[in-house]
Order: C-alpha cells, then structure tokens, then sequence
C-alpha cells in the first residue's frame, strides 16, 4: 500500500523480463521494497540501476516533480527535504539514493556490489562520496541552466517565484534561482562543466588499472556514476569524452547491461531528451568555448 496523500504511480510491481517474479514468495526474499522516484531523475535511476542488478522485485511509486508531488505534507512526512528517491522497505524509511543503495547491498548480498577488498572498498566509496558532494548539485546546475530553464520561464514570472518559494533547501533554491534566470551566463554553470571535464579526466585515469572503477568487477560506484554520464550524454554533452576512450567503453558496457535497460532506457521521457538534445546542440559552441575545446 503506498502512503496515503501520496499522489504515485500506479504501483506495480517491476518484474524482470520474463515475467516472473524475482525473489521467493509473493514478496521476494527482501520483503516489500517500495521505491518513490521520478522517470528521469538521476539519484532514482541510480537506486533503480541497483535494485535491477539485483534482480529485487520493487513497486512503483512514481512521483510527478513537475506537478510537484515531492512537496505535498504526505510525502515531505517521509522526505523533509522533499526529493527522490525514497525506499519505503516493510515500512521502514530510507532516504537518499547512495544511502538506500548501500542499505540493499545489505538486504540482498548476491549479487555484492560492493569490493571485499578493504582498499577497493574505500576506492568505491571515495567515488560515491563525490556524487552526494558536489557532482549531483552540478548535474542540476548544468541541467537547469542548458534545458530545464526554459519549461520554468515559461510558467510565467508569479508561478515561477512561487515554484522557488517553496522549495525547503536555501542552497539548493539560490542555486535553481541563479541558473533558471540567468541560463549559461550563470558563474555556477562555468564552474559545474569545468569540474565536469576534470572529473571525465579523472575517470578515465582510473579505468587505466581496469575494467570497472573499483575493482575488477562492476561496484556501487559504477552503478552511482551512469546515471551522471547519461544525463550528460542527453544533453550533446558527451562529446566531453570524445577523447577519453576508457570512459566511452565503460559507458558503452554500462549500457550493455540489461539492468542498465530496465533502470534508465524502460523510463526515459521523450520530450525532455528532445528538449535536452536540442538545447544541448544549440549551447555546445559555448560550452566548447568556455572549456578551452
């Protein structure tokens, strides 16, 4: 049952593609994992990606950001911060996507996803510590500022402060202020792509040792960062890594992946990769400029 007040998707049970059941018994060997997120929203794919992997059965809450679901009383009762996603495991709440991806690494060992090596535990885990740092609050940035800008200017100017107002996060509301008004022009958006293209840099030096970020199997910190490389990549941004060839072949084997297929592709929505590829296209001379290409 989700959480009443809660406006959700049609709560169905995601199964994989056979049609059977994943797990034993009627709820799978976790027990009933409900998880509120968004189509296209980064930290959801994230926690979908994992839940995949591990082959989890999960329902469906699907949260409209648009229409603002993630800001009703019901469900800031779960998320005070009023963002996705949010496990909701047998009643038990969890929130934040590198925490809830963790929590079901321990829930559900097989597949792990995390290295038994202590050093390459702590190499995963310095890479999913920048995603909750700094890297998610620039993907906002670069978004708002390349695409999303232009649904909100359109709102009308009442409807758009009033949109700001109510968002319970000061950084991120001056944050969404700077860059929906003032699109790439915006300091916070030369400073986002700039770290972008060193972190592409820095990915690419570490997939020198091997074939995934911590080790020589896929991790947590693989699953954290292709939501990243996707957005980028629905933005024309890929071009980034044109001349990175260990991070265009890791991206490409993380598509590969039928969970890769199930968490990201299954949700994408047409009109904003149309909206992300056409503003992307139309901003890339700048982005180029500003990054010395």
């Amino acid at each position: 049952m989700g959480t009443p007040g809660i406006v959700t998707g049609q709560g169905r049970p995601r199964r994989a593609p056979s049609g059977k059941r994943c797990g034993h018994g009627p709820r799978g060997e976790a027990g009933l994992l409900e998880l509120y997120h968004n189509a296209m929203s980064a930290c959801s794919q994230k926690v979908r990606f994992c839940l995949e992997e591990k082959g989890l059965e999960w329902t469906d809450r699907h949260m409209n950001l648009r229409a603002g679901d993630q800001q009703t009383p019901a469900y800031l009762a779960l998320n005070p911060l009023g963002v996705v996603p949010t496990l909701v495991h047998d009643g038990a709440v969890i929130p934040e996507s590198t925490v809830i991806n963790e929590y079901l690494d321990d829930i559900a060992p097989a597949p792990p996803l995390r290295p038994a090596a202590p050093v390459s535990a702590a190499r995963m885990r310095l890479w999913t510590k920048q995603l909750d740092e700094w890297i998610h609050a620039d993907t906002g940035v670069i978004s708002n500022a390349l695409a999303f800008r232009h649904q909100k200017l359109a709102l009308g100017p009442d409807k758009l402060h009033e949109l700001i107002a109510r968002m319970p996060d000061p950084a991120k509301r001056a944050r969404y202020q700077s860059v929906v008004y003032e699109g790439t022009a915006s300091p916070l958006f030369i400073d986002a792509i700039k770290r972008f293209a060193f972190l592409i840099g820095a990915l690419d030096d570490a997939l020198e040792a091997g074939p995934w970020l911590a080790g020589p199997e896929i991790s947590l910190a693989d699953i954290g960062y292709a939501p990243y490389l996707t957005r980028l990549e629905h933005l024309r941004l890929h071009r980034v890594w044109d001349d990175k060839p260990r991070v265009a072949d890791w991206y490409e084997r993380i598509k590969e992946r039928p969970a890769y297929g199930r968490s990201h592709r299954d949700w994408f929505d047409e009109k904003y990769l149309t909206l992300m590829a056409e503003k992307g296209d139309d901003a890339w001379p700048g982005v180029a400029a500003a990054l010395g290409a």
